[in-house]
């Protein structure tokens, strides 16, 4: 996998194999604190049948980290997403998203759902603004404009996640070191920008093939709300990991793998069962 920048003003960091025009592309989208480092299991178990690229979000990884609240809106994001697919001149591609990378995804499909050409979303939300989580979690911003006194620079960087493999939801050590790795401004920004969030009146407009992934122990985002969603999207696939938590990718990447495999054997061109790395 090859290191870049995109090469605009605001530098975002990505990773990408060799792309052959032969083949489709596949986009992996992480989630809040974490980076596209917890994606190098999946690179390598479809980088032979697919073109990869995966990136860190901004304020994320080795990707650039801005001062003000309003650079972290989930809109901004996807317009990084979408600048990425134009210099990499790629098009009809698969997104497969994790927890908050999903918002990101379905900002990115509000303008640019004829660009992709199905999407996995795992660990899903798709209205963070109903929960009721968020309305008492949404009175302590009221003070983040204090957070650009405390903005610090942090060394970019990303976290080697293969040092928590099946950790709970709520792993402090985990959670330290990417929240450390992050950045507590660009982590609490990002967090601020999602709580509004609410796709509930767009999934209608959902015409691509959906695959939804969700773990029945999951206590970050409840697994009624992915049933919501799986009812709302037309044609919508859903499955449940009955073991699995929040953090499905670190976890269970057997699993999920497989699944991952077998819906892409769905819509890959060349509509055949791929050599299991």
């Amino acid at each position: 996998m090859e290191e870049k920048y995109l090469s605009n003003k605001n530098k975002i960091y990505y990773r990408k194999n060799n792309f052959n025009p032969k083949k489709e592309t596949i986009i992996f989208v992480h989630g809040v604190s974490g980076s596209s480092s917890a994606w190098i299991p999946y690179e390598k178990k479809f980088e032979k049948e697919f073109n990869i690229l995966t990136f860190d979000l901004r304020g994320h990884g080795k990707s650039f980290r801005p001062k003000k609240s309003s650079d972290y809106s989930l809109k901004k994001s996807s317009e990084d997403l979408y600048s990425l697919v134009k210099h990499e001149r790629i098009s009809n591609f698969f997104l497969i998203g994790h927890s908050f990378g999903n918002l990101i995804i379905l900002e990115f499909l509000k303008k640019h759902q004829k660009m992709v050409k199905a999407v996995i979303f795992v660990s899903v939300e798709y209205a963070p603004s109903k929960r009721k989580s968020t309305k008492s979690i949404k009175p302590l911003f009221v003070l983040s404009p204090l957070l650009r006194f405390l903005y610090k620079k942090n060394k970019n960087g990303q976290v080697n996640y293969s040092k928590y493999k099946n950790t709970s939801d709520w792993n402090l050590r985990r959670m330290y070191a990417d929240i450390k790795n992050t950045g507590l401004t660009s982590f609490l920004y990002s967090i601020k920008n999602s709580l509004n969030f609410n796709a509930e009146n767009f999934l209608i407009k959902i015409k691509i093939p959906v695959l939804i992934v969700h773990g029945q122990k999951d206590t970050i985002f409840p697994i009624s709300s992915a049933k919501e969603m799986s009812k709302k999207i037309k044609g919508a696939e859903f499955i449940v990991i009955k073991e699995a938590n929040h953090i499905i990718v670190l976890n269970f990447f057997n699993k999920l793998s497989k699944i991952i495999e077998k819906f892409l054997t769905k819509y890959h061109k060349t509509l055949r069962v791929f050599t299991s790395a």
